[in-house]
């Protein structure tokens, strides 16, 4: 999984991608005690990781206090695109939030990501907003 973020890492966060696996592990611990954040891998018949992405359920108080399904790290094996893995994997992700009983399913992605951009609207999402992030 480390090796999809770092193969996808564009902008600000590529320098940040490192191979020390210390804060992965410490974040996969955290994710592992918090049931609104889970993680979903794709693998290939051999057993190699192609595909993942974070899906963590947002509260607040818009939309009837009902939560939001944020999709991030949305990841697929640049020679395993285009066979529907990313599909598969976004169709799970809303059918969960449907479940959880989620408003929306929202995710950003990079400007550079153009490709990325068409698959989401394939899927019916809309580029209804401007997102803006201060690195830390």
């Amino acid at each position: 999984m480390i090796a999809l973020i770092e193969a996808g890492s564009v902008g600000a966060r590529a320098p940040a991608e490192t191979g020390d696996i210390g804060p992965y592990l410490a974040a996969f611990r955290h994710m592992d005690a918090h049931p609104d954040t889970e993680l979903y891998v794709a693998r290939s018949r051999d057993g190699d990781v192609v595909g993942m992405l974070i899906l963590s359920f947002v509260y607040g108080l818009a939309f009837q206090g009902k939560p939001r399904a944020q999709a991030e790290s949305v990841h697929v094996r640049a020679d395993f695109r285009s066979q529907g893995i990313g599909t598969q994997l976004m169709a799970h992700i809303i059918q969960r939030a449907r479940e959880k009983g989620c408003c929306m399913v929202q995710l950003t992605s990079n400007k550079a990501r153009d490709n990325a951009h068409r698959f989401y609207e394939r899927l019916g999402f809309v580029p209804s907003h401007t997102g803006f992030k201060l690195m830390l």
